[in-house]
């Protein structure tokens, strides 16, 4: 498996800590930034991110940023993302098996470190449940085609 991450300087910090927890758990990871707490423009670091999962060159990513929700907004606005702000590992695990989102937003300043990690693995050990799920997700991925 491979993920695409990336943050702003919000969440550098968390983005930093998930990175060790993905590498100590055999997860190659691409980092597309920011690289300090240094002042920058989130939607950049969405787009950067949400681009190579949407063009497949990623399984998926992890966003970060202070909330996690205007990084997860900016992201959501490529076609082919679907990104999930989640701040509990219900809504994470949900998230996949529901809307197979293959983006995780999270916000450093919302949640701590260990329940950021809970949430992470719990976000890549599940799996999309398909079924009537699978109707819905087709029915957004119709509203990017169309969304007139």
């Amino acid at each position: 498996m491979q993920i695409a991450i990336g943050s702003d300087h919000g969440g550098y910090q968390l983005k930093e800590e998930i990175k060790q927890y993905l590498d100590k758990e055999g997860i190659g990871v691409k980092d597309f930034g920011t690289y300090s707490t240094e002042s920058c423009d989130y939607p950049d670091i969405a787009k950067a991110v949400g681009k190579a999962v949407a063009g497949e060159e990623y399984d998926k990513g992890i966003l970060v940023c202070g909330t996690g929700i205007g990084i997860s907004i900016a992201a959501n606005k490529i076609p082919g993302v679907r990104a999930a702000l989640c701040h509990d590992v219900f809504s994470a695990k949900a998230s996949r098996e529901h809307n197979n989102a293959n983006i995780l937003a999270l916000g450093e300043r919302v949640i701590g470190r260990g329940l950021a990690l809970e949430i992470v693995q719990a976000w890549l050990e599940a799996e999309f449940a398909g079924g009537r799920h699978e109707r819905r997700v087709n029915k957004i991925m119709e509203i990017e085609k169309n969304p007139n």
